[in-house]
Formats: C-alpha cells, structure tokens, sequence
C-alpha cells in the first residue's frame, strides 16, 4: 500500500513513518509550515525523510494560519505549562488544523497515485483536539471517498486513533524510531521544555510504557507535579 504519512517530527508522526516504512510502502511524508512558534519541529521532519529516504513535501501554509488566530501555537500567547486535562489547554487549538492538513495531502495523494494518507492522531489527544477524534476521522475517510469518487482512491490511515501516546512509544520502540530525534515540545526553544502539555505528555508516556526517554528536558521532573494536578481535578 502506497502510503503518505503526514508528518510534524514530533514522536507520534515520526514513529508512524517508521511504522508504514516496515510495513507498507512509505512513498513521501508531508509537512506543514502554518506559523507555528515551534517551527523546528520541521527539521526533524526532514531528518526523518533523509533517514528513510523518501521525498518531504513542506506546505507553506502560513498565510492560512495567520487567520486562525487564538491559539497560543500561532499568536502572541503564552503557551501554558500543565497538563492536557486542563481547561486551559484549549489555547493551544488551532481551528480545523488537522481537517486543513488532511485535505492538501489527500490532494497530494490523489496527484500522485497514493493508496493512503497516514496520520498519528490518538487516543490522548480526543479530549482537548476535536479533529483528533475517531468520529472526524471516519467522518473525513468517508468525504474523501466522494471528494475523489472516479479519480482516484486513497483511504485514511489512522493506526493509532484509539490508543494512549504510551502505545506509540511502545510501537516506535518496536520499529526502531529513533525517539531523541523528533520534537515535541510547543515552545520551540534550545532543549524540550518539559513544562507544556505536549512536553508533559511525552514525558508521561514514555514512563507509562515502561522505555526509557532520551529527550534532554529543562524541567525533567515538573510532568509528575502536571500529572496529579491534573489527577486531582479530575477527581474534584
């Protein structure tokens, strides 16, 4: 299956990558420049298709995404320490990103005959993501299918839409992802923070799948403080 994984570089994409790499035929990764303050996460996309050997497509989408103002990933917002079970996570959505990306790389898949388009949504993200949710991502699969009806045939590949990031570890682990090269942190600063959510996150599940995180953290230890605050108000 002829397969293109949209790609960030950060660990659940880049583990995809390596994934269908092992197990189909990975023919390209795309990436998207949507003025993200992180935008170097786009140089680990790279590495990654270097590594594979496979063509990077990067979307320059930044004058899009300076209409899809409120987020914290894209305005002048501070990004939030914390967990994702937060209220105040929500800052960090930006509206219909993942429904805008999947749209150009079904195109790009449809031009180039691709059988499908691979994308590393999960579990965790269904809380606080609404375009991360299993009903998007059927509701998409499905409206791709009539987009392209007569054209071409691509399906959506979402491998890990009902499992926990820990899972992706474990995954990536087993297809050898090299999990020190991919970035995740949303403040895009020299070393991961390890105080955002997506920081938090990663930190968490590496811990949660029992393999051991290469990441160089400023705050390696602040996820356990995020991680029963969050426990708390989840119980409160």
């Amino acid at each position: 299956m002829k397969t293109i994984v949209i790609c960030s570089g950060g660990l659940d994409s880049v583990s995809l990558a390596q994934k269908v790499s092992f197990e189909n035929t990975l023919t390209g990764l795309v990436s998207f420049d949507y003025g993200q303050k992180h935008r170097k996460e786009l140089d680990f996309a790279a590495r990654c298709a270097e590594r594979l050997n496979v063509r990077h497509h990067v979307i320059d989408l930044t004058s899009v995404g300076r209409h899809l103002t409120g987020s914290a990933l894209t305005d002048d917002l501070d990004v939030p320490d914390g967990h994702y079970a937060e209220e105040t996570m929500k800052v960090t959505v930006v509206p219909n990103r993942n429904a805008i990306m999947l749209t150009v790389a079904f195109g790009i898949a449809a031009a180039q005959r691709a059988d499908a388009v691979a994308t590393a949504v999960h579990g965790g993200d269904h809380f606080i993501y609404p375009d991360c949710r299993p009903e998007f991502i059927n509701a998409f699969d499905m409206m791709q299918k009539h987009a392209l009806d007569g054209y071409a045939r691509a399906r959506l590949y979402a491998p890990y839409v009902h499992v926990p990031k820990s899972e992706i570890v474990k995954d990536g682990a087993r297809y050898q992802t090299p999990f020190e090269d991919t970035w995740s942190c949303y403040k895009g600063g020299d070393l991961h923070c390890g105080r955002c959510a997506t920081c938090v996150e990663r930190r968490e599940a590496f811990h949660l799948a029992g393999i051991d995180d290469p990441t160089d953290y400023e705050d390696p230890d602040y996820w356990t403080l995020a991680v029963a605050a969050a426990k708390t108000t989840a119980g409160a």
